[in-house]
């Protein structure tokens, strides 16, 4: 039997323990994983720019023993990340479940043989909340 490739994306910015959680819990369900890490260009969906640098977030994905490889990843559409990659199993939070784009990842992947897998997502934390912390204190620390 080959080898089941997984493939699990995101921005990775403000590495912390949602991110670790989703590349754990994929790493259990694939015997080889691949992280996209994605460029400023791709991540601008989220509203503004990371806060760290696109080579130190590929750097610390890639140093992760749950991770055998990270690569850079330019786009949103993850049909093309599979073209460039060709995993069997995409995984990703199971905030996505039940929603459109969910509904046409699982569409689109069942047509190719890929699996779309669901993981827990780490409700308690994420960069963006992160990011507001940090600006609340920086504007304490200023006042």
């Amino acid at each position: 039997m080959s080898k089941v490739i997984g493939y699990a994306s995101g921005v990775f910015d403000l590495f912390h323990i949602g991110h670790l959680n989703l590349l754990r819990h994929a790493k259990a369900r694939c015997d080889y994983l691949i992280a996209g890490v994605l460029t400023d260009e791709a991540a601008s969906h989220k509203g503004h720019a990371p806060v760290v640098p696109l080579h130190e977030r590929l750097e610390i994905v890639q140093a992760m023993d749950c991770v055998d490889e990270a690569i850079v990843d330019s786009t949103l559409e993850k049909m093309e990340a599979w073209e460039k990659v060709g995993f069997h199993r995409l995984f990703k939070g199971d905030d996505w479940k039940g929603t459109p784009r969910g509904a046409q990842w699982e569409h689109d992947f069942a047509a190719v043989g890929v699996e779309v897998v669901y993981l827990p997502y780490t409700m308690h934390v994420s960069s963006t909340t992160l990011r507001q912390i940090i600006q609340v204190l920086n504007a304490e620390v200023r006042t």
